[in-house]
């Protein structure tokens, strides 16, 4: 069977299912078609389809989580460049695979107490993230959790409202809403 039936290339191909058809499309037998391999390799790594949702839960986890911390680190980057390096994250064309499986992991979160768990984590750790950063700018606590809150309503929401304009069109409007929420108000702040 080889690397396609790797544990790995379960839980990603899991992952890609997810972004594509929902939490309902997530069936072994789904899975091991994409894969080209038997259900019978799904059996031998993971106890049943729940351990697999749960390893793609704590995979995604793990991943966002990561990569946020990646950006809000940048040694030598202004809060500035800090909060464009996020919404770059997310408001890119290349990301629209991550945004999907994003979207469709909110949705199961809405009936999933293990999914509900997961995301609440990943935005705890996002809103950590974006709140030091506008710290960093000035802002008082409560007006850093409201913007990071901003920026990340934002970043998720331009994902569903922009979809009708052109690239062009969406890069631009993208560029002016990041230019308003990197701005630092901390002067108006008191």
């Amino acid at each position: 069977m080889g690397h396609a039936g790797g544990t790995e290339m379960w839980i990603e191909t899991g992952l890609r299912e997810l972004g594509r058809s929902g939490i309902e499309g997530v069936r072994v037998e789904v899975l091991a078609e994409r894969l080209g391999v038997t259900k019978g390799g799904f059996y031998r790594r993971f106890k049943d389809r729940r351990a697999l949702l749960d390893a793609m839960l704590e995979k995604w986890a793990r991943g966002r989580i990561a990569s946020i911390e990646e950006h809000g680190a940048h040694v030598g980057a202004t809060p500035r460049d800090r909060v464009q390096s996020i919404v770059k994250i997310y408001a890119g064309p290349i990301n629209a695979e991550g945004m999907a499986i994003e979207l469709a992991i909110r949705q199961w979160a809405r009936s999933d107490r293990a999914a509900a768990s997961v995301v609440a984590r990943v935005d705890a750790a996002r809103l950590k993230v974006a709140e030091k950063i506008y710290r960093d700018m000035g802002l008082t606590p409560k007006k850093a959790r409201a913007r990071a809150i901003l920026l990340y309503s934002f970043v998720f929401g331009q994902s569903l409202i922009l979809l009708e304009q052109s690239p062009r069109e969406h890069a631009s409007l993208t560029a002016a809403c990041t230019e308003v929420l990197a701005e630092s108000s901390a002067r108006t702040d008191a």
